[in-house]
């Protein structure tokens, strides 16, 4: 099964117009039926956040879940508001049982840093946190290259396997050491993360630009790009049972069409809130 959806639910008006901000989300269900919460990387979020979208998503509606980025090592020398990493991986199992408890949690994304790069130290800390994890589904995301060196790739992907990594397959700028090529192999039978970023080349590293985000995610895929996609998916889809794919490029109001249109490709009807007709369309 291929689900569609989007990151973060929050910032696409061109889905929804007038809609007020309180029942975005309940509409975004309408058409997508995963979402990807990234305002939990900013902050473990507040129990009462999560038991509000569980609420406003009907059933079947999935919520893959960012990691905090004290989690990932992105803080570096920002303050951390946990003082040991016991309490902050308690924070987060504890934030995030309200979509346990519904069955709407598909898993949680770990996107580590461009500088974390494929060392023994790195591979120590990937083990601690799977371990921290327990029986939480838990996707990893890898930002510098030498993860899928040749001297790695088979490694890294065997190690994803051994230890109970969903692997994050990922479309992005090809940039450099701070970018990763496009592994289209799954770790798991059962699930796989798809992530589209993207492939604006000029914006990735414009991390001084003080609309770095914006430049960063600043693409729309075309019809040749997105069959390209359609085939990888149709492929993986006979090695893993569920694919979950999202799209990243947000800043032009071109995620959401760019997703319409795959789901268009593939003969998938997204959405699973029923939508209000429109008699003047």
């Amino acid at each position: 099964m291929i689900k569609i959806g989007l990151t973060g639910f929050g910032d696409h008006e061109e889905l929804y117009g007038k809609i007020k901000p309180a029942e975005r989300l309940s509409t975004y269900s309408a058409h997508f039926s995963i979402v990807e919460i990234d305002s939990s990387f900013y902050a473990v979020q507040p129990v009462r956040n999560y038991v509000k979208w569980v609420n406003q998503t009907p059933d079947g509606f999935q919520f893959i879940v960012k990691a905090y980025q004290g989690m990932t090592g992105h803080l570096r020398d920002k303050k951390n508001y946990f003082d040991t990493k016991d309490a902050m991986f308690a924070a987060f199992h504890e934030s995030i049982q309200p979509v346990i408890e519904s069955g709407k949690l598909a898993m949680t994304l770990f996107q580590f840093p461009p500088w974390f790069d494929c060392t023994k130290d790195n591979v120590d800390m990937l083990r601690d946190i799977r371990a921290r994890m327990k029986d939480v589904p838990c996707a990893l995301e890898f930002r510098h290259e030498s993860w899928y060196s040749p001297a790695f790739r088979d490694k890294t992907l065997h190690f994803m396997a051994r230890e109970g990594w969903i692997h994050t397959i990922v479309d992005e700028p090809q940039a450099g050491t701070g970018s990763i090529p496009i592994v289209a192999v799954a770790t798991s039978p059962d699930i796989t993360y798809v992530r589209l970023h993207g492939r604006n080349v000029s914006g990735w590293h414009q991390s001084s630009h003080p609309d770095w985000r914006k430049l960063r995610y600043l693409y729309r895929y075309d019809q040749e790009e997105l069959g390209e996609w359609k085939e990888r998916l149709l492929k993986l889809e006979k090695s893993c049972r569920n694919l979950y794919v999202v799209f990243n490029n947000n800043s032009g109001g071109d995620a959401t069409d760019n997703a319409k249109e795959l789901q268009n490709m593939l003969g998938i009807d997204g959405g699973l809130a029923p939508r209000q007709l429109d008699l003047f369309q």
